[in-house]
């Protein structure tokens, strides 16, 4: 099992890329003793939540686009965008050397374990995916 501290600097520095090109804010960190990890990165029209869930072992990055300022319902899908999903409509149409980019991106980060594979592998995947996503959570009709 990931420590806390591990587990939030591993993040840091694997989801860097929030603050360096989409000018996001670290917006806090909850720890709920050793059984929950939630990291999040804000800026004016959406939050990115990077959460472990260690007791069942589920492990989410969500999108959330704010209204009025403020985070929607879990369950507004209107508003609420999981990895898991932006992967599938997106993944399949982006081209090899935009891959093998954005492999080369995070080339000097090295998990340890099990537990920062998966944030790795989060963190890739979200990383291509925004760039075809706008502010709004509407997938473009072209890409960039």
């Amino acid at each position: 099992m990931i420590h806390a501290d591990t587990f939030n600097a591993f993040v840091d520095r694997t989801f860097s890329f929030l603050a360096t090109d989409y000018k996001m804010t670290q917006d806090g960190v909850k720890i709920s003793g050793n059984a929950f990890y939630d990291v999040r990165y804000q800026d004016s029209a959406k939050v990115i939540s990077i959460s472990l869930e260690t007791i069942e072992d589920i492990f989410q990055v969500i999108l959330f686009r704010l209204e009025n300022g403020k985070l929607p319902d879990y369950d507004d899908k209107s508003r609420t965008i999981h990895l898991n999903q932006m992967t599938t409509d997106i993944l399949p149409t982006v081209d090899k050397p935009e891959f093998a980019a954005n492999n080369r991106f995070f080339q000097d980060i090295k998990p340890a374990d099990k537990t920062e594979e998966l944030i790795l592998k989060s963190a890739k995947e979200l990383r291509l995916c925004l760039r075809y996503y706008n502010t709004t959570l509407e997938m473009p009709t072209t890409h960039r």
